[in-house]
């Protein structure tokens, strides 16, 4: 009989609660083995443990998943992979047509050639999306309110406040498959690989997961009527304010910032950063 092993982040945003993942056995007719994989040191060999007719449940958030695919770069994974979307943002599973706790969907396909970000000296895998700017600032402050005992994290009241007191735009340099363009006053500055980040944010609404990246970039506004778009980034209609948004589409991008400023991959925050480059996974090799 096959086995199916839940593995879950107890450390995610808001928590992949046993009581949710203990759902799962109403749903599936296997016996299940929960794992914390914060505990999993040596991913080849935990599944080397497993046999071939046994299959892995991600039970978590897009930040569950970034870790996991990290954690297992290089692996070649014979056993199947399925997704149980219920992290707090869950925009992978959204590009999917998924809905938080719908019933465990095979993702294997989807976690192959994926694409690369280099930052600040290090590479990291990501499915959704690498958010540059007012977006990498609001992961930075959930971070931190997240660390007061039951501080409740309002990303949309951290981005307003962020916007009108606190969060400065930078000059950028954007470079698409080796083209330049230069941009002042930038807002957000992020790469794409799916359509959706931040909680059903769309960026990029055309983006499909078709081998390219977009990066769209919004800039030159001031604080009042960046406020008035960026509610609209939600339903992906900010694409028609043209002269503030600027979508590029390619396989190998790099943004450069004049200062320092956080930056979030699928959610999870990097502080102090002036540049990232993002590649397709074909491209990435030149990285």
């Amino acid at each position: 009989m096959a086995t199916g092993y839940v593995l879950y982040n107890p450390l995610a945003g808001n928590g992949a609660h046993i009581s949710e993942i203990k759902l799962l056995e109403l749903v599936l007719p296997d016996p299940l083995e929960l794992r914390d994989m914060t505990r999993i040191t040596n991913y080849g060999a935990f599944l080397s443990g497993m046999t071939d007719e046994d299959y892995l449940i991600l039970a978590g958030g897009d930040g569950t998943l970034n870790r996991f695919v990290n954690d297992t770069a290089g692996l070649q994974i014979r056993q199947e992979i399925l997704y149980y979307p219920i992290g707090s943002g869950n925009d992978f599973a959204r590009d999917f047509g998924k809905r938080q706790g719908c019933n465990p969907f095979p993702i294997g396909d989807a976690l192959r050639d994926l694409p690369r970000v280099m930052v600040n000296g290090k590479t990291f895998r990501f499915l959704n999306g690498v958010g540059y700017g007012i977006d990498g600032y609001c992961c930075a402050v959930g971070d931190e309110l997240r660390k007061i005992p039951g501080k409740t994290v309002n990303y949309s009241s951290i981005a307003i406040r962020g916007l009108l007191l606190h969060y400065k735009p930078t000059q950028a340099r954007v470079t698409v498959d080796g083209v330049a363009h230069t941009y002042e006053k930038v807002w957000l500055a992020p790469t794409m690989h799916g359509r959706c980040y931040g909680g059903g944010m769309m960026p990029a609404p055309e983006q499909n997961r078709d081998g390219t990246l977009s990066v769209m970039v919004f800039h030159g506004s001031g604080k009042l009527r960046t406020l008035m778009i960026f509610p609209s980034i939600f339903k992906g209609t900010h694409v028609k304010y043209k002269k503030y948004v600027q979508i590029l589409k390619g396989r190998e991008i790099t943004v450069e910032y004049d200062r320092p400023t956080p930056l979030q991959i699928d959610g999870e925050t990097v502080t102090g950063v002036t540049s990232y480059t993002a590649c397709a996974a074909r491209a990435a090799v030149h990285m």
